[in-house]
């Protein structure tokens, strides 16, 4: 029999982790509805409003069944909503589940990719008790991946031609994160001058 599992609301030093609600309709679809930032997304931007209502319905689904749990993600100096991160296909028995999350594009390049996937692993691997998390970026998409790999993600391999992106068929790269290896040790600065690799990024596929 399948356990409920309750959306928790995180916090980090910028941003509030919280349940997605229905308040979010309109936002959830103005960054789903986004061509740009859906462009390494493995299904088409959203045309009709009522996918967002699917998506809220989904998300509550999720938590009821226990197989994860999607949080709306908002900075704390305005409130505004800036995107979502997920964990889902929770697996108790193998203790394990797939990470995704998405950002609209006015928020890429300031690292709340990164500093809200960090504190949901933190979530999964201490609260859940998880032992591994994946996740799948198009391998276009290196800033994704960048964000990965800061994360601690090992790529594990390609999965080739496995989706279909605005009618081209692309690749994947699949990702894997043991709990023994987290946290990741900390990158060291970059030198006096140069430029701060980019953390934000377009949604990895999940």
């Amino acid at each position: 029999m399948s356990t409920s599992l309750p959306t928790p609301t995180l916090h980090t030093p910028r941003l509030r982790l919280r349940p997605i609600q229905k308040a979010d309709a309109n936002d959830l679809f103005a960054l789903h509805s986004s061509p740009y930032v859906l462009r390494y997304w493995d299904s088409p931007p959203w045309s009709e409003h009522m996918r967002a209502e699917k998506f809220l319905t989904d998300s509550r689904q999720m938590a009821q069944r226990g197989t994860g749990a999607r949080l709306a993600v908002d900075r704390l100096a305005d409130r505004t909503f800036i995107g979502w991160t997920s964990l889902n296909e929770r697996n108790p028995d193998h203790h394990s589940a797939s990470l995704g999350y998405c950002f609209n594009d006015a928020a890429w390049g300031n690292g709340y990719a990164t500093e809200a996937a960090r504190t949901v692993l933190q979530w999964a691997f201490h609260t859940l008790d998880l032992n591994r998390v994946q996740a799948e970026t198009d391998t276009r998409n290196t800033a994704s991946a960048r964000v990965l790999e800061k994360l601690g993600f090992v790529r594990e391999g390609t999965l080739r031609e496995n989706c279909v992106v605005n009618g081209e068929v692309s690749d994947s790269w699949i990702y894997g994160l043991i709990k023994r290896e987290w946290p990741p040790s900390p990158e060291p600065d970059p030198a006096p001058g140069a430029p701060a690799p980019s953390q934000d990024v377009a949604p990895a596929h999940l």
